[in-house]
């Protein structure tokens, strides 16, 4: 059945486009990079912050902005991401880094979806205004770090052992 699918996706006319193009693969592969510069740029300044880094920064205007920037990121990445998929969808689905790259990827938006709840301007907790994070933020900020910087280097190392 998932065969099926993945050699439907192959055929697709979005990836024969992708395939037979000199240009559009390469655009498209430079916007996935660009997205996941955009939701590590944001989302590793914000673990650092909620970390203990840059304390005198007050955080909701941080988050304001770099929460925004990561969005876009992750929705240009996966956009990217699946029309890079397409291309080889059999091959890629048979990687088991590939995989694993995935089931980071889904634990860090899980993460961050928690995150963003917990950090929530218009229902800010009371710890914010002491401006001491407590443990269990610290611990999401750790996986948040942990899990984007993994699927990172395991999204790299695709190309290598494919």
């Amino acid at each position: 059945m998932l065969e099926t699918v993945f050699a439907s996706l192959e055929a697709s006319p979005p990836a024969l486009l992708l395939r037979g193009s000199l240009w559009v693969y390469p655009a498209v592969n430079t916007g996935h990079i660009i997205g996941i510069a955009l939701l590590i740029g944001g989302i590793i300044p914000i673990d650092l912050r909620l970390l203990g880094l840059w304390s005198q920064v007050p955080l909701f205007p941080l988050l304001h902005v770099l929460m925004r920037t990561a969005a876009v990121g992750v929705s240009l990445a996966s956009v990217c991401g699946f029309l890079l998929f397409i291309t080889r969808a059999s091959s890629y689905a048979g990687s088991e880094v590939f995989i694993v790259k995935m089931i980071f990827v889904a634990a860090g938006l899980v993460n961050g979806l928690i995150l963003r709840i917990v950090l929530s301007p218009k229902h800010p907790p009371q710890w914010v205004f002491a401006a001491k994070v407590p443990p269990a933020v610290k611990l999401g900020a750790c996986v948040s770090l942990g899990t984007w910087i993994t699927a990172l280097i395991l999204g790299r190392l695709i190309g290598y052992v494919h």
